[in-house]
């Protein structure tokens, strides 16, 4: 149950260290697609054309926030960048096994636009 009228609620009891401010952003990021991942649905399970906007419009919203969270968490912590990377790479690499697409631009070079190139 929600307890917004309580103003201690969600207080915590001292400052963050660095591992558990990284565990926070990790579940900040989990929340906000978890959040996508319920607007979306209620979106498609309505005909009311404005809901269904707001709610799509909501969704994005949210897509923004996963990705703020995220470059923080890249800024914090660079090592999580190289893991992203190197997901990216191995999705790319197998794409191009599969014979799906033609080899994307290295992650981080001028012309990437992906997840590989947040800084």
């Amino acid at each position: 149950m929600p307890e917004f009228v309580n103003p201690f609620s969600g207080a915590v009891p001292k400052m963050m260290d660095r591992e558990e401010l990284l565990r926070a952003l990790r579940l900040d990021i989990a929340a906000e697609l978890e959040a996508i991942h319920l607007y979306m649905a209620h979106a498609q399970a309505t005909d009311d054309p404005l809901a269904k906007a707001v709610l799509v419009d909501v969704a994005e919203e949210e897509i923004v926030h996963a990705g703020e969270f995220q470059t923080v968490l890249a800024e914090l912590y660079p090592e999580e960048l190289e893991f992203l990377k190197q997901g990216y790479q191995e999705v790319m690499d197998m794409k191009a096994r599969l014979g799906l697409a033609p080899e994307p631009p290295a992650p981080g070079s001028a012309s990437d636009s992906t997840i590989g190139n947040l800084r």
